[in-house]
């Protein structure tokens, strides 16, 4: 470490502070990358997927070198009961275009090869040590508390995941809410690669990735994941946190029975368990936002809550890349001028707006209170739409109805002026 301070410390080496680093490292400023885990990605558990857009504007072809898995270019979404699973397969080449693909990872290899690029920008980078507090002289944020370590810079960087308690200490952020975060369970199960292509009826480069409601989550807020690897499958199950408490079932026995279900054991079959791993998952959407910028301190990646799920598709990882770069971007600007102060930093809002990340965060500011708020979506739906499709295939001798009356006999269950008003209510959302 630098007796002399650095410019810029970055908390946390995921997506959003390599991406940070990484930037300003180029660009010759002192920048030390300081992560809690052994190593870059080890303590990261999240599903699996990244929309490459992000990190093809800040390194072009990265994909050609990065260590990612497949290419995702099958889209499944499903509504689970515990015996049925309706869904949606959409297959197209249109996945796959440069630009706007999306790619299996495994974590804790790919942000270990981001890390490696930080190094050779010139980032100084520690592993293995946590952070205890900040460095706080009037009023401004002047670096961190690792142990006895006292390490200083000029600016700050919090990228340190969903429980940032850095910026609570920033005076940044207040405790999150109950219904602003969820739980995830991941498992990584090995199968051969020819066996995830005959299953998943991809070639060696392509992959699936799907998303289910309803029984993953035992009817609560919630779902589960699938992700093609090369060799492995990224499988898991999420539940609001909030939600806990209103069901039976403890989150490992929802992935028990999820990994039991009829749609599901076939898929996994005679895989051998990698890695069980337990994290928070931001959900709450614009609404948990906290302060993004202080005096000697800004805020990225999921410890700024950028993350937005919307059942059919979750986007984390490309808000954290582009978040990571505008905080860079913020912090090379603040250097020119010499102003680190709350005001000199003010330009990474800026940034972030004209980026898609507060964009999108506006757009589906209302859908996680529409999940919320809307429990029919993961208990009653799953049931109607099995009542509906069972009644269409089910051949047991019986005259035939005609298909309005069966349906009619099923949403009734639900209540028309319900479904109605759960519509117009999701399409406001969004």
């Amino acid at each position: 470490m630098s007796d002399e301070g650095f410019d810029v410390i970055v908390v946390g080496a995921g997506l959003a502070g390599t991406v940070a680093a990484y930037l300003l490292g180029r660009e010759g400023l002192q920048v030390l990358l300081i992560e809690r885990g052994n190593y870059p990605g080890s303590k990261n558990m999240t599903g699996g997927r990244i929309y490459s857009h992000s990190l093809e504007k800040i390194m072009p072809g990265f994909a050609k070198e990065a260590p990612i898995e497949r290419k995702i270019t099958r889209e499944k979404v499903f509504m689970m009961t515990e015996k049925s699973c309706i869904g949606l397969d959409f297959q197209s080449s249109l996945l796959g275009i440069p630009g706007s693909d999306s790619y299996s990872v495994l974590r804790g290899v790919f942000d270990q090869w981001l890390a490696e690029k930080a190094e050779e920008a010139g980032v100084e980078i520690i592993t293995g040590i946590c952070v205890d507090d900040l460095i706080i002289r009037d009023g401004k944020v002047c670096g961190v508390i690792a142990g006895t370590d006292q390490i200083e810079a000029q600016v700050t960087i919090l990228a340190d995941g969903v429980n940032s308690l850095l910026a609570q200490k920033a005076g940044l952020r207040q405790e999150f809410r109950p219904d602003h975060v969820a739980v995830g369970v991941k498992e990584l199960i090995e199968l051969p690669a020819e066996l995830i292509q005959e299953r998943f009826q991809c070639n060696e480069t392509e992959g699936t990735a799907c998303m289910f409601a309803g029984f993953p989550s035992d009817g609560r807020v919630g779902g589960g994941f699938l992700y093609t690897n090369k060799k492995s499958i990224s499988l898991g199950v999420v539940c609001t946190l909030s939600e806990l408490t209103k069901g039976q079932k403890t989150v490992p026995q929802l992935m028990e029975d999820f990994k039991a279900h009829p749609a599901v054991a076939p898929l996994i079959k005679g895989g051998r368990l990698l890695e069980y791993s337990g994290h928070l998952v931001p959900e709450g959407g614009l609404s948990m936002v906290p302060g993004l910028i202080g005096n000697g301190v800004l805020v990225a990646g999921d410890a700024a809550g950028f993350c937005v799920n919307l059942g059919y598709a979750v986007r984390g990882m490309d808000f954290a890349v582009a978040s990571g770069e505008c905080a860079a971007r913020a912090v090379i600007e603040a250097n020119k001028g010499g102003d680190y102060s709350e005001s000199g930093l003010q330009i990474y809002r800026k940034y972030l707006d004209e980026s898609f990340v507060l964009q999108d965060m506006k757009l589906y500011c209302k859908f996680p209170h529409f999940l919320e708020t809307t429990p029919r979506i993961f208990s009653d739906y799953p049931e109607l739409l099995e009542g509906i499709v069972t009644d269409m295939f089910v051949m047991d001798g019986q005259p035939s109805k005609a298909l309005l009356k069966t349906m009619m006999k099923h949403t009734k269950k639900v209540g028309l002026l319900k479904i109605a008003g759960d519509a117009l209510k999701g399409a406001r959302s969004v």
